[in-house]
């Protein structure tokens, strides 16, 4: 099994940190919950980010790793590689509402924003999965390259990329004909993907080259490449600025993304994976896979206001915040 599958026994117990998260911006609330899953855990930890607190942990079963919650934030979809299944969990119930066999290998998820297709990436056929959550089934697959770990959806919903880990690149493919209208080479080993607000550009994690590869989506090529902390995982964007989890470093690097210099490292919890901005862009929120928290580095500050307990191994590998108020 890959190391990006991976389980771990060892945990780090830390305390939680009081702190206050910031307010919202005018027109731009705060995401609510954050919903974590737990892989060596087999379970969801659902947090109250406002309260600054963890709800009792959801039995998810075949160790759950990506997430995508959907944009009306009604439903969490979870990828579960053991049992190769997408759950659907409705938000509302707190409960699982389906489960679906997709694949062998299922990780990296996303939702179109319309919310009526959700994106599953599988490692080991290779392929980006296309599913109807209210029918339930798989209804299209496209063969994209070597072991595909991230999606990302562009904010139009015209384009759907992965991050093909093993073959070194990022495939691209058109949302309506579920065509790949090509590939862009990468740093190596991709993992996880993100893409800006505009459209414009993509960010990939390149784990074996400890390096962020910047994606120019109109040209079509790497424009730029950040150095950053060791075994990079997942990145987020806020403010200008890119916030990258360091995997054995333990930290998380920000550069800026006009300059592609690096602004600061700031020191997480241990093993950091996946990573999110709030809305308000006030706080980025990461799950540290060995430390069992969730963590809020405030983006002002750059600093780390706020540690709390989840589960067992959480990776949160996705888009996990669920939208306000």
């Amino acid at each position: 099994m890959p190391a990006g599958l991976r389980l771990r026994g060892v945990a780090l117990a830390l305390a939680l940190a009081a702190a206050a998260v910031a307010p919202a911006a005018a027109g731009s609330p705060a995401a609510r919950e954050a919903y974590v899953t737990n892989q060596t855990g087999d379970s969801l930890s659902i947090v109250d980010l406002r309260a600054g607190t963890a709800a009792p942990e959801i039995r998810i079963g075949g160790k759950p790793a990506g997430v995508a919650v959907a944009p009306d934030g009604r439903f969490a979809y979870l990828t579960s590689p053991e049992s190769k299944e997408l759950v659907v969990f409705d938000a509302g119930t707190r409960a699982v509402a389906a489960r679906l066999k997709v694949g062998e290998g299922p990780l990296g998820v996303a939702v179109h924003p319309a919310g009526d297709r959700v994106y599953v990436a599988d490692w080991y056929e290779h392929k980006l999965f296309v599913v109807d959550p209210v029918a339930g089934t798989v209804t299209a697959s496209v063969e994209v390259g070597q072991s595909p770990s991230g999606v990302a959806v562009t904010a139009d919903g015209t384009r759907i990329l992965t991050a093909d880990r093993d073959s070194n690149q990022v495939s691209i493919i058109d949302a309506a004909t579920l065509v790949r209208t090509g590939t862009i080479a990468v740093g190596q080993r991709p993992f996880g993907i993100t893409v800006d607000a505009e459209g414009r550009r993509a960010y990939t994690a390149n784990v074996a080259s400890d390096d962020v590869s910047v994606i120019d989506l109109a040209a079509g090529q790497v424009i730029g490449s950040v150095k950053v902390g060791h075994r990079p995982y997942a990145v987020a964007l806020t403010g200008g600025r890119a916030f990258v989890t360091d995997q054995y470093g333990g930290t998380v690097t920000v550069f800026d993304v006009s300059t592609l210099a690096v602004v600061k490292t700031i020191e997480v919890g241990a093993y950091p994976e996946g990573i999110e901005a709030d809305p308000t862009g006030a706080a980025v929120y990461v799950a540290c896979w060995e430390a069992n928290t969730l963590e809020r580095i405030d983006t002002a500050t750059l600093t780390v206001t706020q540690r709390i307990p989840v589960g067992d191994g959480p990776r949160a590998f996705g888009r996990f915040l669920a939208p306000g108020p």
